[in-house]
């Protein structure tokens, strides 16, 4: 009879540890993934799709944090009726918000256009985007960003939209305001309108949290947005981009002109990866050009690219350093150094291992 207490008392034991291990494995994966977060993320079901396809394609998109689980989830409450559509989801959604949804589901819409805006890319390239995926032309987002009424009527409405974006000298009003990322139109049929609200609604979501912060920098909205533009052509990892913000920033602290190639492309519509610029295209004078004349402590006149959230945060919260010069290789390693001396030598090292960045 002891022996067979102590074998039924390690066999309760062994059950109460599966259970309370299996509770918290099970109230971890009801859990958000990302209580604090504030982003939006618009996930597409198409018709057709498998529970299982589903929970791949939310786990993918960071919305919940096991697709097995989500299925196991759907069989325990025989849940077997989420509906195919377009869904704006948060990973601050708990698994059980995130169901509820897709049960209840929407008008979905078979038209349903999908359009991407990578980081880094120019308003010319955004304008290509949307002419190759609505009924709109190239000419009707360039008219758009002249239409006077329509930009007095954004700057009302967005905090971060200043008179600035109206100077007759910057080429593109909203260069730099429409924030990199997919986007889900009901159809071809979306008007340039509609597609630039989209950006300027998420550019406001992403921006607000540092509102702060740009408050009590020395520098505008506009200004911010411009460094962050070019740190985003400069520089891929995070470290590398606050790095380089360090070095924009003591320049410019300095009275020294940035000297970045990409502005000078910029200002001459030329694509970086089409060739190597010319030498009375660096020394021309142009309000975007940072290597010509007359630039010595002083910002592009607005911004060269569409920048990520990282590359705002590093215009920011630069790095703490005594650089003034960086420079890439070409595979995009970056060496940062103190003295033109030093950077000259980083520039004849990198040659003479064939690493050199030429086009």
């Amino acid at each position: 009879m002891k022996i067979f207490r102590n074998v039924a008392l390690i066999i309760l034991m062994s059950l109460s540890a599966i259970i309370i291990i299996f509770g918290i494995y099970f109230n971890i994966n009801l859990s958000p993934v990302n209580k604090s977060s504030t982003k939006t993320i618009a996930v597409v079901i198409p018709t057709n799709t498998t529970t299982k396809e589903i929970g791949k394609i939310l786990e993918k998109e960071g919305l919940i944090r096991n697709a097995n689980f989500f299925y196991l989830y759907l069989r325990i409450y025989k849940i077997n009726n989420l509906k195919a559509t377009t869904y704006d989801l948060s990973p601050n959604m708990s698994l059980k918000e995130i169901v509820d949804i897709l049960s209840e589901g929407n008008s979905y819409n078979p038209n349903v256009v999908s359009i991407t805006f990578q980081e880094g890319i120019n308003m010319r390239k955004v304008a290509s985007i949307i002419a190759k995926k609505t009924n709109n032309s190239e000419d009707d987002v360039f008219n758009k960003l002249k239409d006077q009424d329509y930009l007095d009527k954004i700057i009302a409405n967005y905090w971060f939209l200043t008179d600035e974006i109206k100077n007759k000298n910057i080429y593109y009003s909203l260069e730099g305001y429409l924030y990199p990322e997919t986007y889900f139109l009901n159809n071809k049929d979306a008007s340039v309108e509609d597609i630039f609200k989209s950006m300027l609604d998420q550019m406001d979501k992403v921006l607000s949290p540092y509102k702060e912060d740009i408050e009590k920098s020395n520098m505008s909205v506009h200004e911010i947005l411009t460094l962050a533009s070019i740190i985003e052509l400069e520089g891929v990892t995070s470290d590398d981009r606050k790095g380089i913000s360090s070095v924009f920033h003591n320049r410019l602290d300095n009275n020294m002109s940035l000297g970045s190639d990409v502005t000078t492309y910029y200002a001459f519509k030329i694509d970086m990866n089409e060739r190597d610029l010319r030498t009375d295209e660096i020394n021309t004078y142009n309000p975007y050009n940072t290597r010509g004349p007359r630039m010595e402590g002083i910002l592009p006149i607005g911004p060269v690219s569409i920048p990520s959230i990282d590359s705002i945060d590093a215009a920011l919260h630069p790095n703490k350093t005594d650089n003034f010069y960086f420079v890439a290789d070409k595979n995009r390693k970056v060496y940062f150094s103190k003295t033109y001396a030093e950077h000259n030598k980083t520039i004849q090292d990198l040659k003479e291992k064939g690493v050199w960045l030429e086009w």
